[in-house]
């Protein structure tokens, strides 16, 4: 019954990193590449669809992505600060974020910086764009999570279910331990709770909620951003509970179950009290859209503006031309008077 049990377990890569040449390819940041492009490609096909410039998503990708990076290694590193400051620890090691460490809340923050950065050079509200990209940011969030998978990192406790995850002893070429970048042995440390895989379906579950309730309900004004936000957050809440692997703690208790829920909060009191409705889809437009600009031109031809009649009559007449002919004739008949 042991034995079955163990072949049921979920096996880890043997690596998360491949050497070719000098070049270093990781699985970690080839799935955060992978989920950047699926979140702009598919958040763009949902801003179109609400009203907004086609090229609009990846104008402010351009400005949020390197902003969310920046922020999710600066949380990551302010809220795990012992690793690289404490003893033992390599301040230098803080810049390493090709080697995993992304706090997702600081990504969220000041990715947002950048966004409202780049909505601002185009015209458009923040709180709509937002409720487009809402859900394909989600969904590059669980593609993400799949990185996790190689790194080997953000598992949960030790358990015997048959979904437990399996941990290898992984070594340099050296033979020295190196659970990041080196190359298992096939000895199993230990089985866990496999926490990176239930938020990947939490989240994915999450993305599949929100795409009916845009179908079915008109939700706007970042409305159903603060639902991606407070479904996240939910889940996370539950995930955190369940790890054990290093964590800075407050009371006993993680620094990211205390972020989850008040971040949770904060996301329902928003929905509840923002604006009802959709955003009318001119308003969506940027400021250099072909469209946008032309519209106050083609609602005057469409609805002009009623004049009196004798100044139309006299402002036609004025500006007919005067005939060499007319003149002389009108000169003549004067004479003749």
């Amino acid at each position: 019954m042991t034995s079955t049990a163990i072949l049921a377990y979920i096996p880890s890569p043997a690596q998360g990193v491949w050497h070719v040449g000098p070049l270093a390819l990781r699985a970690y940041a080839l799935f955060i590449i992978i989920g950047i492009v699926v979140a702009v490609v598919w958040g763009d096909r949902r801003w179109v669809a609400r009203g907004g410039t086609k090229g609009t998503v990846l104008d402010v990708a351009v400005w949020a992505v390197p902003f969310g990076l920046l922020g999710g290694r600066l949380y990551h590193v302010a809220t795990d600060w012992k690793t690289y400051f404490g003893p033992g620890g390599n301040p230098i090691e803080a810049l390493y974020v090709w080697n995993g460490g992304l706090g997702i809340w600081g990504a969220v923050f000041l990715g947002g910086v950048g966004a409202w950065i780049a909505c601002r050079r185009r015209g458009i509200p923040l709180p709509a764009f937002g409720d487009a990209v809402g859900p394909p940011i989600l969904l590059a969030q669980a593609i993400g999570r799949i990185g996790n998978y190689f790194n080997q990192e953000l598992y949960g406790r030790a358990t015997t279910q048959p979904w437990g995850l399996e941990i290898y002893e992984r070594i340099d070429a050296d033979g020295r331990l190196d659970p990041l970048n080196g190359v298992s042995t096939g000895f199993v440390e230990r089985v866990v709770h496999p926490t990176f895989l239930y938020e990947l379906l939490w989240s994915v579950a999450i993305v599949a909620l929100l795409v009916l309730v845009d179908r079915k309900y008109t939700i706007g004004h970042g409305r159903l951003f603060a639902l991606y936000v407070a479904g996240y957050c939910a889940g996370r809440f539950w995930v955190e509970l369940m790890r054990d692997d290093f964590a800075t703690k407050i009371a006993g208790i993680r620094v990211n179950t205390f972020t989850s829920a008040i971040i949770f909060v904060l996301a329902v009191a928003y929905f509840v009290i923002a604006t009802k409705g959709r955003e009318d889809p001119e308003t969506l437009k940027s400021n250099d859209d072909e469209d946008r600009v032309s519209a106050p031109a083609d609602a005057e031809g469409s609805s002009p503006t009623p004049v009196d009649d004798t100044t139309t009559d006299a402002g036609a007449a004025d500006s007919q031309p005067v005939r060499v002919s007319d003149k002389k004739a009108e000169e003549e008949g004067s004479t003749r008077g």
